[in-house]
């Protein structure tokens, strides 16, 4: 039995739902939302939706890790303070747009799964790893690709809002590197824990994706494990400081090879 707060999925412990909006609608599985793929209308609402809750999501995470690690480094406190601001008003910027596309909130199903996992993580080197270092870095990646999709689609007004956002995202995940880096330089054994961080985190992706469907609530194909990494966001990972050669490794080892060979000065078995 999980205790209070927390869920069991097959093996794993996770963090309970948020609270929400009664308008809201919360799904666990990929195959209970509605994305719809491509530039339509619908398809650019439920977008901006999307992103709206999850922005919501990331700023609930940042604010539990200032509750729930109040000795942490000053500076790293400062950090996380500052990204509750920017996702205030990467949602209120995204609301807006939304209504201005004909949308409302709680017009589609929203997922808290980075939350879930996320949460469910009980130090803070480890939830950088998997809330900064690897979704927010996978933002960048994805958001990159929209922003390309729905300037050429002639949606200019949602692809300035998500340029402004993937601008603060780089800062994110930077000073998720940054701190990674200096408290594993201070004690070694932060690397093990972000290492059985983003091994949970794998185990939780899995084992959702194995419970879900072919297709989505809307028909929509659900693609297979491989098909699911976007194109990775060179341009913007260099900024956020993920070495070269985790540049390369990041669709095969989500870019945490070289932080270990920097830090430990050998290759890692």
């Amino acid at each position: 039995m999980s205790s209070i707060g927390y869920f069991t999925f097959g093996p794993l412990t996770l963090r309970d739902d948020p609270a929400r909006d009664p308008c809201y609608t919360l799904v666990r599985r990929e195959s209970e939302m509605h994305e719809y793929g491509g530039t339509g209308d619908v398809a650019r609402r439920e977008m901006v939706h999307r992103h709206m809750s999850n922005e919501v999501t990331s700023l609930d995470i940042a604010a539990l890790c200032l509750a729930e690690f109040p000795d942490a480094p000053w500076g790293l406190r400062l950090e996380l303070a500052r990204q509750c601001w920017d996702e205030s008003r990467h949602v209120a910027a995204l609301h807006r747009r939304l209504v201005e596309l004909g949308g409302h909130p709680g017009q589609f199903p929203v997922s808290v799964f980075e939350w879930n996992v996320t949460a469910a993580v009980d130090n803070l080197p480890g939830r950088l790893a998997i809330q900064n270092r690897t979704f927010e870095a996978g933002a960048m990646d994805v958001v990159g690709g929209l922003i390309r999709a729905v300037r050429e689609a002639g949606d200019a007004g949602t692809a300035d809002v998500l340029e402004g956002i993937l601008a603060d995202e780089v800062h994110h995940v930077r000073f998720a590197n940054r701190w990674i880096r200096q408290l594993a330089r201070e004690d070694r054994r932060v690397l093990l824990k972000v290492v059985l961080a983003i091994r949970f985190l794998s185990e939780a992706v899995r084992a959702f994706q194995e419970h879900d469907a072919g297709v989505n609530a809307v028909g929509t194909a659900l693609p297979q494990f491989a098909d699911r990494i976007p194109a990775v966001n060179v341009e913007d990972r260099r900024l956020a400081e993920f070495s070269d050669e985790e540049v390369q490794e990041i669709l095969r080892q989500a870019g945490f090879r070289a932080l270990g060979t920097e830090l430990i000065g050998h290759e890692p078995s």
